[in-house]
């Protein structure tokens, strides 16, 4: 408190000035209290009247600080620590108390300090030791004297997807040309543009006018909804001190929000304390400037009054030189001397480590769902899979400040099995906009429309790559139907049909059984570089009601027109069942450069007749593009009111074929270990599943299952050693057979054929001995195998009782 006592003696010593230039003047000086030669003794008398004064003050504690009620927390399952405090806890608190009497003396018109509040039990717990430091890689974040604990943002905004740009196909580049054909002449009047353009200016200025009328109207009915609690409002925020771990300068966190703010903001009108876990600081600087001018500098004593005088205490932050000839003279000054310690340390925190399990860690919130309100606007977010259609945001804009008219709702959503990402719904138009991620079984990417209903406009944009056709983009009206395509090996990029009005029919789904009937197909196509340009098909255009069928080529790069041709399409036979033949006047062309073969009619027939086939083709590529469309429909719809969830195969708690899956693989790993852990194998479980089960085993049972075990295993020695001596016998006949091959057709072998003899033979020889070996070994083995056996089934306990006579 040695800046308090400074403070007291400052207004002291101005007090006195002030009397002596009053006296100067000759004005009477009214003292508080007569200090003449007794000022020494009146000095004392003074400070014993204040410390009683401050011994008298009694500080006024709110009597429930907390939220938290006995209803909503089981105080009997809470830890000793925080229903009870320590000795070294209850005298922080006398040492906190005995601080704020002082605080409050020498400053009255501050606002108390926050230093005891009640916890969860009503017990008094000073706020330091409310801090946990926790050991994570970086333990000096959690120091505030280096840096405040940061607060991950839990609830992060889903970024909108990119803007969707339309699908335009690039236009041929065409060289410059060195003939070209002038321009027609506008022969519209300059007048009466420039009247209409002045008219269109007037009523854009009319429009921003009343548009800025109408915000400045709306300022001023926000601003004059003063707030009464303004500059009252005591709220918690973390600051984070510039210096160790690269931070440059400091910074407030809103720890609701995890919003980082400066220093400068004007939303800080002051500071009143800080604290971290290890001291406390009161702030002595005057605020008028908000928090713009201060000083965070902990170490100055000045600035900020500090509660406990311990070896953690921050030091001033000086200069290299002021801070080497500081330590000269405080080597020079305490030469000599001890260190008194005064210092207090701060006690350990009472609470306990935060733990929090994966399910409420998932929910991001309480409840799982968050709502914000902004100005003309409404923030909703809740937690993945809580909401069965996979909703995890939900944005409202209004139109009127009590937002009770909602301009547009855009929604976002997770783990959809239809992969719907966002889905946006303008209001004010009726437009809605789904977009989805890669992975629909349409490859949909983007769905606009009004309505759900078929034959309405609409706009389907998919991702081509995932597409056979290479469908980009599908616009579609009551009367037409538009196709954008990309990468086709027919170089087709554009596709318009124009339909006609549909013939009546009673039909449940007219759309699907009675097609509405083609006018016109308008097809495009790139330049193909493998064919010239007059024979390469720029533009297709099919008449069918006029029964024509015209066609545009590319244009050369030495050319400023295109060729040109048209057929007229008529029946193969007349009313009379006549075949029509080929007539000059059924083909219309016009080519730059004229050919031969053009003009022949058999290439004009053949020409003809590959055109109305592709025609055929184009009109049933129109019909399935229709039935496409009602199939989209369909599946969107039966998405929407089932909107299935995708759920990861390593979610076992929601993933039930998973856990089932899982289940099952432990219990039939728990069953096989069980098979492993079991005894031994029984050599006479086999002979004692003869006997009857619920009878007890005689002396004569008892010799037939010994007799038979052992006759059992008998055999099998037997039997091993046939099976060895039979490998023997026919390993030796084979080599026998061998070697009398080789003797018979010596002379003729060649080089290659001994070689393979020799090697047949070393390995027939190695295989020959490993035989005789094993069958040497079993034979010496045998009788001791059986010797062991009939010991053990002495020894049996199954059999012990009935075997003590005969042994």
């Amino acid at each position: 408190m040695e800046v308090l006592k400074e403070k007291v003696e400052e207004e002291e010593e101005a007090e006195r000035e002030e009397a002596a230039v009053r006296a100067e003047r000759g004005e009477k000086v009214v003292r508080p209290m007569e200090v003449r030669r007794e000022e020494a003794p009146m000095t004392q008398e003074m400070l014993r009247d204040l410390e009683r004064k401050l011994s008298d003050t009694e500080m006024a504690i709110p009597e429930k600080l907390s939220t938290f009620t006995k209803d909503t927390i089981a105080i009997s399952k809470l830890p000793l620590s925080y229903q009870s405090n320590t000795l070294k806890e209850e005298h922080l608190l006398q040492v906190a108390d005995s601080f704020s009497r002082q605080y409050s003396h020498l400053c009255p018109d501050r606002v108390p300090l926050f230093l005891h509040p009640l916890n969860e039990c009503e017990v008094p717990k000073f706020v330091s030791t409310t801090i946990r430091p926790t050991l994570m890689p970086y333990p000096e974040l959690y120091n505030w004297d280096s840096c405040a604990q940061f607060v991950s943002d839990f609830l992060s905004m889903v970024p909108l997807p990119d803007p969707l740009k339309p699908v335009v196909q690039e236009e041929e580049k065409v060289p410059p040309k060195k003939y070209a054909v002038k321009p027609p002449r506008d022969l519209t009047s300059r007048f009466q543009q420039e009247q209409e353009t002045k008219k269109q200016e007037e009523i854009k200025a009319e429009e921003e006018r009343r548009l800025r009328e109408e915000e400045e109207r709306l300022l001023d009915v926000e601003k004059a909804k003063t707030d009464p609690l303004h500059g009252l409002r005591v709220h918690s925020w973390v600051l984070v001190l510039s210096g160790k771990r690269e931070v440059p300068e400091s910074f407030f966190i809103d720890p609701f929000t995890a919003h980082s703010y400066s220093t400068q903001d004007d939303h800080f009108l002051g500071i009143e304390s800080l604290w971290n876990h290890k001291n406390y600081w009161v702030n002595m600087q005057d605020c008028w400037n908000c928090c713009k001018d201060l000083v965070f500098d902990l170490g100055d004593p000045v600035r900020w009054e500090y509660l406990l005088l311990g070896t953690e205490k921050s030091h001033l932050s000086l200069t290299e030189e002021e801070e080497d000839g500081l330590n000269d003279d405080d080597d020079v000054e305490n030469l000599g001397k001890e260190d008194e310690d005064k210092s207090f340390d701060m006690p350990p925190s009472w609470v306990e480590q935060i733990e929090i399990s994966p399910e409420a860690f998932e929910t991001r919130c309480p409840n799982g769902k968050k709502v914000i309100q902004y100005k003309r606007a409404k923030l909703e977010k809740w937690a993945p899979y809580l909401n069965s259609n996979g909703l995890v945001c939900r944005l409202t804009t209004y139109e009127d400040l009590e937002c009770t008219k909602t301009l547009e709702i855009k929604e976002w959503f997770q783990n959809r099995e239809d992969m719907l990402e966002l889905k946006h719904i303008d209001k004010s138009t009726g437009l809605n906009v789904d977009y989805f991620k890669p992975g629909h079984p349409q490859a949909l990417r983007v769905h606009s429309y009004k309505s759900m209903q078929p034959e309405t406009d609409r706009i389907m944009e998919f991702y081509d790559r995932a597409r056979v056709d290479g469908l980009v983009k599908r616009e579609e009206t009551s009367k037409t139907m538009t196709e954008y395509y990309r990468g086709r090996s027919d170089f087709l990029f554009y596709r318009h049909v124009s339909f006609g009005d549909r013939v009546k029919k009673l039909s449940l789904n007219s759309a699907e059984s009675n097609p509405r009937p083609i006018v016109k197909i308008t097809e495009r196509f790139a330049r193909n570089p493998e064919q010239p340009a007059d024979e390469d098909v720029a533009e297709r255009v099919f008449l069918i009601s006029e029964e024509r069928i015209q066609l545009r080529y590319h244009c050369r790069d030495d050319h400023i027109t295109a060729s040109k041709r048209e057929f007229l399409r008529r029946s193969e036979v007349d009313n009379k069942g006549n075949k029509i033949v080929m007539t000059p006047d059924m083909c219309i062309s016009f080519e730059v450069e004229p050919m031969e073969h053009t003009k022949k009619l058999l290439c004009q027939y053949e020409a003809m007749m590959k055109l109305k086939n592709e025609e055929k083709l184009s009109r049933h590529q129109a019909w399935e593009s229709e039935l496409e469309v009602l199939e989209i429909l369909k599946l969107r719809e039966e998405e929407e009111e089932e909107h299935r969830l995708t759920i990861s195969i390593y979610d076992t708690k929601r993933n039930e074929k998973s856990k089932e899956y899982r289940e099952a693989m432990e219990r039939v790993m728990h069953e096989e270990h069980l098979r492993q852990v079991e005894a031994p194998l029984d050599y006479l479980a086999p002979f004692l599943a003869q006997l009857p089960p619920s009878e007890k085993m005689t002396r004569w049972q008892a010799m037939r299952v010994k007799d038979e075990c052992l006759s059992d295993f008998k055999q099998r020695l037997i039997d091993k050693a046939n099976l060895i001596q039979a490998r023997f016998e026919k390993e030796t006949q084979e080599l026998q057979k061998k070697q009398q091959w080789y003797q018979e057709n010596q002379v003729t072998l060649t080089v290659e054929d001994e070689d393979l003899y020799l090697s047949y033979c070393s390995q027939a020889m190695f295989r020959i001995r490993i035989l005789e070996q094993r069958l040497n070994r079993h034979k010496e083995l045998a009788p001791l195998k059986y010797l062991a056996l009939e010991e053990k089934l002495y020894k049996d306990p199954r059999l012990v009782e009935f075997m003590k006579v005969f042994v």
